[in-house]
């Protein structure tokens, strides 16, 4: 597990909406951020790091640790927003956020940040590296498995279905992928720039054995989780994740849909307070 179980220690539920909370304060500092992102895949971040990661947060270099490479290097305002609730990065630098000289850059680059497995920008890349990683380990004999975030939009890269078709030539049953279907790219709706349904089926016909969740289910996020770390076939493992861009801020939920949300100054406290009123019993 990634911490031990500790009496009053955090629920998964309340790992997800202080995920939520810090990608919140840091959009704030720098007045923007792919918030709608960082919302949406907030669950997902809490089971992998709270549930089924490997990893010590005072050594995130770790030999032994599970990796986590973020695809979809745009949303590293979410990762970041996980890496300082599991004690990775300290809470201070959150208000060091975008600005020249920080560790936390507004797209991924592992050279400044502790947890950051691979910088990020150009997409279509993170499964590729997962192979090679993945491919590593199995001749290190490790037990380290990789775990792997990329975008619906990123099924629009050729590069992505060859290390889809790698994984499962090369039988790599320790790489679990996640795809957040937000059904949100750049040019519009991901569906409408280039289909890619149905997911499932295509995904089974290149060898994987896959799941498709509410990716804002913690129940239903926990159970593809176990049952993909569980799976006996030697395959490789992906969650397709369905998610509502700006969960659990309503007016964010409610907003029209684009890639990049704007958020107006005012909103940004209206935003944490919506949250923190959804959190209420």
């Amino acid at each position: 597990m990634a911490t031990p179980t500790l009496p009053n220690a955090p629920t998964l539920a309340q790992r997800g909406r202080n995920i939520r909370r810090n990608a919140l304060l840091m959009g704030e500092v720098q007045g923007q951020g792919y918030i709608a992102q960082a919302l949406d895949i907030a669950d997902v971040l809490a089971v992998a790091y709270f549930h089924a990661m490997r990893f010590r947060a005072e050594d995130p270099a770790w030999e032994g640790r599970d990796r986590f490479l973020l695809s979809n290097g745009h949303y590293a305002i979410a990762l970041y927003a996980a890496l300082i609730e599991a004690g990775i990065i300290p809470e201070a630098e959150l208000e060091t956020y975008g600005f020249d000289e920080s560790r936390l850059p507004m797209s991924g680059m592992a050279s400044y940040t502790p947890g950051m497995e691979m910088s990020g920008g150009s997409l279509g890349l993170g499964l590729g590296i997962a192979v090679g990683m993945a491919l590593g380990l199995k001749r290190k004999n490790s037990a380290a498995r990789i775990f792997t975030l990329f975008s619906d939009g990123e099924l629009d890269e050729g590069s992505k279905w060859e290390a889809i078709m790698s994984a499962a030539h090369h039988k790599l049953d320790n790489i679990i992928a996640i795809v957040d279907v937000n059904n949100q790219q750049a040019d519009g709706p991901s569906k409408q720039m280039l289909g890619f349904e149905p997911l499932v089926d295509k995904l089974e016909a290149f060898g994987w054995f896959v799941q498709r969740v509410d990716g804002n289910d913690l129940d239903a996020v926990v159970g593809a989780f176990d049952a993909a770390m569980a799976h006996g076939e030697a395959k490789p493992r992906m969650i397709v994740a369905d998610t509502l861009m700006g969960k659990g801020v309503p007016f964010l939920e409610q907003r029209e849909k684009n890639h990049f949300i704007r958020v107006e100054p005012h909103e940004w406290q209206l935003a944490l307070s919506a949250l923190d009123a959804g959190d209420q019993p």
